[in-house]
């Protein structure tokens, strides 16, 4: 087997995973924005073309500050805020009252059948912020950013399966989105000691409500030009790719300036050059650099 390009090794060879958002390029303006909203812990509300690095960008801050994993949520028409936050499992927990009890007389609690979503998780309290990555929101319920909105300006909300539970009762230790791991609830209320980077993507499929926009910092990817497009496959495949793939660069500009194109398409042509495939530039571009728009 060949070896996979670098954007899809999903571990390393001792079992880790992958050094993610390690060659993400940026332009100046828009690490200014970044920055700002890092600064005023403001969600990010990123819109740009597929393909320009939208949610690419959440894995760069996280790698560039050292922040853990992204908590990833991607959304849909059937996503809802509750799903985000947690779900419990009121079935499992009704099926194990029914059956005997553990040897030691004891049956597990009721954070064994809770478990927090990638938004619950980031308002975990924490010393250091989570970064959340809430993909294509406008792809989700009309009312969906409004719900968010109260999350956001509170950084906290409530699990009333746990707040109705006795005093004797009052912490609670329930599941999270990170494997094997557990997050500590007192009386059912879960707050952030940090607000997490937020970052919020759209493809412009609906504007989203006044009261929301105002409340984040827009941040608009466009196509990259020529050099930053050199400066992408320098990052991912070294300098030495640049050698050869001057014409794939000039084709991938020609072809995207009548039809959309994603710069990760750019980088499997090159790629597939380098690893020997017996292509000339117009085979390449046939192969892999097929427009993303409907006419194409």
């Amino acid at each position: 087997m060949p070896a996979a390009p670098p954007w899809r090794r999903f571990a390393t060879a001792e079992g880790g995973t992958a050094r993610a958002g390690a060659h993400y390029v940026i332009g100046r303006e828009e690490t200014d924005v970044v920055n700002a909203a890092i600064h005023l812990r403001r969600p990010l509300l990123v819109t740009g073309h597929p393909g320009t690095g939208k949610s690419s960008l959440a894995t760069a801050i996280a790698h560039e500050l050292d922040l853990g994993p992204v908590l990833h949520w991607p959304v849909n028409s059937r996503s809802t805020l509750q799903d985000a936050l947690y779900r419990y499992d009121a079935i499992g927990r009704l099926q194990e009252s029914n059956l005997a009890r553990d040897p030691d007389g004891t049956r597990s609690g009721i954070g064994s059948f809770l478990r927090l979503g990638p938004v619950g998780t980031a308002f975990v309290a924490a010393d250091r912020p989570r970064v959340l990555l809430v993909d294509e929101l406008d792809k989700g319920d009309i009312d969906l950013p409004n719900d968010l909105l109260t999350v956001f300006e509170e950084g906290t909300f409530e699990i009333p399966e746990l707040s109705r539970l006795p005093e004797n009762q009052a912490e609670v230790d329930v599941l999270t989105v990170d494997p094997h791991m557990t997050a500590r609830v007192t009386r059912g209320i879960v707050r952030c000691a940090e607000f997490p980077l937020v970052v919020i993507t759209s493809n412009g499929e609906r504007d989203f409500p006044p009261a929301f926009r105002r409340r984040c910092l827009p941040l608009h990817l466009g196509d990259p030009d020529e050099a930053r497009l050199r400066g992408i496959v320098e990052g991912h495949l070294g300098p030495d790719a640049l050698a050869d793939a001057g014409d794939l660069v000039m084709a991938f500009l020609a072809q995207r300036a009548v039809g959309e194109l994603a710069t990760d398409q750019l980088l499997n042509a090159v790629f597939l050059r380098r690893g020997g495939a017996r292509l000339d530039a117009d085979g390449l571009l046939k192969t892999v650099l097929h427009r993303l728009n409907a006419d194409g």
